[in-house]
């Protein structure tokens, strides 16, 4: 009876447990299916994945040299394309170890993951995710990154659809090329150049590592912004490659260890041809359109890097020699710097910030200073010392007796350069420079710097410059008067002119020589090699300044910017050195017009040719714009200037067949020297962007002739001389060279009643002028 009584209670429970039981799982299963029912609705609406089938991503102008080293990029996305199988094991290793060590395993929702997060995150640890790499590339092409769960049901769908439609392989492909990894890097073979300057191919384990971390956070763990978090979660990375066997202990221990050598210039290119890539940006783009930055072009220039760096080095040291001939002008900037330590690190990194360096030029900040020594610190916080010599410079600013504003002092904003071990003062220069190199019988360009410094001054001065190129111009004048009966040989009085308002069309002109010396009659050959003004003056007088002007076109010259007045006769006209490297080509190729280019072809990101140059070239008869005959004795007088006259220093090169001729302008404004081998032509010039005196002593032959002998030196180096063949229908008589139909005695003889004696008698008039002048 008692034992009836206690149980009778049980039976009414358990049929309640019973039926809430069942109508728990009936509500489980009504919402299974309706979440079923819901996905099924949405399936067919997911967006088409041919963004994933047909995968093209944004891919960045690229521009590069030649000898394939690239030179430039443009675009929004920096991004090198690389297939699955030329990605190397260990960077597919060490992604897989941190994002999706399941990735081959599961179908595209990792269930184990995602029950592994909820323990761990329930635990109150630190919270993981448990997306897998085929969750991140549907959320990274088609979704928003809202914390929502549609968005993550919409997530899976795609999820599950993808691995439908994609091997694992070419999922993993697109994940590794679309993922954004900060510095404008997406993909991982475009942020192994930029981190570490390398081809995805060539990292390591440990550079492999540091790659991997950025996905999750490519500004928290980005090695040039924060260098601590990143090395951080690349030691985590590590550990987890080596938990899941991915490594050996050997390996991990020595990428453990490895100090990683992280590019904090992520622009920085392997060569200095900034002024090359934008100037080919800007050509594609004529072409392209938008396209351009996002179709993953590929432009190869007709530079080469060992050119390039010829050049850059040898117009840098040009214009810093003239720099360190001319007055300091003082700090560039002044602040006043807390006695405090931190406070005054940070005021330096602050202020030095404002004045990047120019290379090799430092800026650095005067922490001291006395008469014989100077210490400053650089943006680096390298600290320096300055002593003798190399405060020679700004010797005159470190009196005390100067004031404030005119005193190298504490605070003060300076340039420093190292030579060896000493470092030495100096200063950003004002004045400006260009050089162009290009080959003689095509007109490719082989070099091409058109400033200084292309993060100070962006205007290319090879193609943006117009210039006055005073005596170099006075090639292109002899040349006319070839073609109307003088010769080399020809007699003209080097004495002084004038013209009165009549016979100028404007007002009087009385011209001088540079050096306001006269020698009277000399033969034309004598005049171009002493660079003499009343000669060159004399000769266009005689053939006319419309002649002339006419004549210079077929250089290339344009005749609007070189009016027909006798001032043309002293390059009173305007060119760039561009035109100036195509004009001289003529000289050196015998005769023919050659186009200078910079494009050599165009191609698409598979490597498909779009265009291709065909440039002109020397040697086709119909590109031929003056006789052979005139180009051989231009060039041999010319060849003259080099040995005797106003380009001797170009004898250092120890080469018989260069030749070329100086340019220095009235009031000396702007230097010129345009030079040759047979093979290569060369054009340096210096001046100011707003023209003013570079100096009373500064010439062609003392500026710009050093840049161009600086560049040959490299570039002539495995080139063989070459020794120019008389062409047909030229003489010899008396040493000197005339065109057979216009034989001693012939053609012009001499203008203005110059006489001409026998050879003999010249030979001893010019020892007698060398004697008095």
């Amino acid at each position: 009876m008692t034992s009836i009584n206690k149980e009778a209670p049980s039976k009414p429970s358990r049929g309640f447990l019973l039926m809430a039981l069942v109508s728990v799982l009936g509500l489980i299963l009504a919402g299974v299916l309706l979440v079923v029912f819901g996905l099924a609705l949405a399936y067919p609406n997911l967006p088409s994945l041919d963004t994933l089938t047909d995968y093209r991503p944004k891919m960045p102008l690229r521009i590069f040299s030649a000898d394939n080293v690239l030179i430039g990029e443009f675009g929004e996305e920096r991004r090198n394309l690389v297939h699955i199988k030329d990605i190397p094991d260990v960077m597919k290793k060490a992604v897989l170890a941190i994002e999706d060590d399941r990735f081959y395993e599961h179908g595209g929702v990792d269930y184990w993951g995602i029950l592994r997060a909820a323990l761990h995150n329930a635990t109150g640890g630190a919270r993981q995710g448990a997306s897998t790499i085929t969750q991140q590339v549907a959320r990274n092409f088609f979704l928003s990154s809202e914390q929502t769960l549609k968005r993550k049901a919409y997530e899976a769908l795609l999820a599950w659809k993808i691995e439908q439609n994609l091997t694992k392989d070419q999922i993993l492909e697109v994940y590794m090329n679309q993922i954004y990894l900060g510095q404008r890097a997406y993909g991982f073979s475009s942020a192994a150049q930029i981190y570490f300057g390398k081809n995805l191919k060539d990292i390591s384990v440990a550079e492999a590592a540091m790659l991997a971390g950025l996905p999750k956070a490519p500004s928290a763990y980005n090695p040039v912004v924060n260098p601590k978090r990143a090395r951080t979660r690349q030691q985590y990375i590590l550990q987890r490659m080596a938990q899941l066997g991915y490594i050996t202990p050997a390996q991990y221990e020595a990428a453990k260890n490895e100090q990683l050598k992280v590019k904090t210039d992520s622009s920085e290119f392997g060569v200095h041809a900034e002024y090359v890539a934008e100037m080919a940006r800007q050509l594609v783009y004529e072409q392209f359109k938008e396209e351009t930055y996002t179709r993953g072009l590929n432009v190869f220039t007709t530079i080469t890097k060992a050119d390039q760096d010829a050049a850059y080095l040898a117009l840098r040291r040009g214009v810093m020699d003239y720099e360190r001939r001319h007055t300091y002008r003082g700090p560039e900037a002044y602040v006043d710097l807390p006695n405090n330590k931190s406070e005054a690190d940070e005021m330096i990194e602050t202020e030095l910030a404002e004045h990047p360096d120019s290379d090799d030029i430092v800026a650095a900040m005067v922490l001291s200073a006395s008469a014989t020594k100077l210490t400053a610190v650089t943006a680096s916080g390298e600290e320096i010392t300055i002593t003798g010599a190399g405060l020679e410079q700004g010797r005159s600013w470190l009196s005390d007796k100067n004031p404030p504003n005119k005193r190298l002092r504490r605070g003060a904003v300076i340039r420093v350069v190292q030579e060896g071990k000493d470092w030495l003062l100096t200063q950003m220069p004002e004045v400006e420079s260009a050089f162009i190199a290009a080959s003689t019988e095509d007109g490719s360009i082989k070099a091409m710097v058109g400033g200084f410094d292309y993060n100070r001054n962006k205007f290319n001065h090879v193609t943006q410059a117009w210039r006055q190129p005073g005596s170099s111009f006075k090639p292109f004048i002899y040349s006319a008067s070839l073609e109307r009966g003088l010769s080399p040989s020809t007699m003209i009085n080097d004495a002084p002119i004038s013209f009165d308002a009549g016979q100028t069309g404007g007002q009087a002109w009385e011209p001088k020589n540079y050096d306001g010396k006269y020698e009277g009659p000399m033969s034309m050959r004598r005049g171009l090699t002493k660079s003499k003004n009343m000669i060159s003056i004399r000769i266009l007088h005689k053939i006319g300044a419309k002649y002339g002007q006419e004549y210079a076109t077929r250089f290339g010259f344009d005749a609007e910017r070189n009016p027909p007045y006798l001032t043309l006769a002293l390059g009173a006209g305007a060119v760039t050195p561009l035109q100036m490297a195509g004009a001289y080509s003529v000289f050196a190729n015998g005769g023919y017009k050659v186009t200078p280019y910079l494009i050599s072809r165009v191609t698409d990101a598979n490597g498909k040719v779009l265009s291709q140059a065909a440039p002109d070239r020397a040697g086709d008869e119909k590109n031929r714009v003056i006789d052979e005959r005139n180009a051989f004795l231009m060039d041999s007088m010319m060849k003259d200037v080099v040995r005797f006259g106003t380009a001797t220093k170009a004898l250092s090169l120890k080469r018989p067949d260069i030749a070329g001729k100086t340019g220095t302008t009235n009031d000396s404004i702007d230097a010129w020297f345009a030079g040759y081998q047979p093979k290569l032509v060369g054009i340096a010039w210096i001046g100011f962007d707003q023209p003013r005196n570079l100096g009373n002593r500064e010439t062609g032959g003392g500026l710009a002739l050093p840049i161009w002998i600086g560049y040959m030196q490299k570039a002539l180096k495995n080139l063989p001389v070459e020794e120019r063949a008389v062409p047909e229908g030229v003489i010899m008589a008396d040493g000197e060279y005339y065109y057979a139909e216009n034989p001693p005695g012939m053609g012009v003889q001499s203008l203005e009643g110059a006489t001409r004696g026998t050879p003999a008698e010249e030979k001893a008039k010019d020892a007698v002028k060398n004697e008095l002048f």
